[in-house]
C-alpha cells in the first residue's frame, strides 16, 4: 500500500468501508493490499475471514455469505492463494483472474454464458481462465483452495 501501512489479512484495510468490501469485483482490487512474504507458506493456520456477499446486481438467487482467507500475495501483487468458502446461492461472475480450485467440501455448479455447465465437489480441481464470464451456483455449501493470477493491464 503506499500508506507504508502493511495491511494483515483478515482486517479492515484503511480508507475501505463494510459496503466497498461487499462490493468488490476484482481479485485484484481486493487482494492487492495483501501482506507479502518470502518464506513457504502454510495454507492451513489460523486467520480471520473477511466475510462479504456477492454485490446485489449480480446475485439471482440466495443469500450466499462468501469468507475469504488470503494467505499469501506476491511482491507483484499478481498472484494470490488461500482458502475460499460460501454457503449456499447463485450470482454472475466475471473474471478478470486465471484460478486455481481446488475443492474441499460442498458442491457448486458453474455455467457459462455459452451454457457450458460443469459441477464440481471435494477433490475437483479445475481452472477458471481469465475472460470467463457466467454464473456460479453454490448448490451446498462449499469451500475451496485458490490460486490466482492477475496480470496487470
Amino acid at each position: 500500500m503506499t500508506s507504508g501501512h502493511t495491511w494483515q489479512p483478515g482486517a479492515p484495510r484503511e480508507g475501505r468501508s463494510a459496503a466497498h468490501l461487499r462490493a468488490r469485483l476484482s481479485w485484484y482490487e481486493h487482494l492487492r493490499g495483501s501482506s507479502m512474504s518470502t518464506a513457504i507458506v502454510r495454507l492451513d493456520g489460523h486467520l480471520e475471514p473477511e466475510v462479504s456477499e456477492p454485490p446485489a446486481e449480480r446475485l439471482l438467487g440466495g443469500a450466499p455469505e462468501l469468507q475469504v482467507r488470503n494467505f499469501f500475495t506476491d511482491a507483484s501483487q499478481q498472484f494470490f492463494a488461500g482458502h475460499w468458502s460460501a454457503t449456499r446461492g447463485k450470482w454472475r461472475v466475471r473474471y478478470t483472474e486465471n484460478e486455481l480450485c481446488v475443492m474441499t467440501a460442498g458442491r457448486v455448479v458453474i455455467e457459462s454464458d455459452s451454457g457450458e455447465r460443469a459441477s464440481f465437489g471435494a477433490g475437483d480441481a479445475f481452472v477458471i481462465p481469465a475472460g470467463f464470464s457466467g454464473t456460479w451456483e453454490v448448490v451446498e455449501d462449499c469451500a475451496k483452495i485458490y490460486a490466482i493470477f492477475e496480470a496487470r493491464a
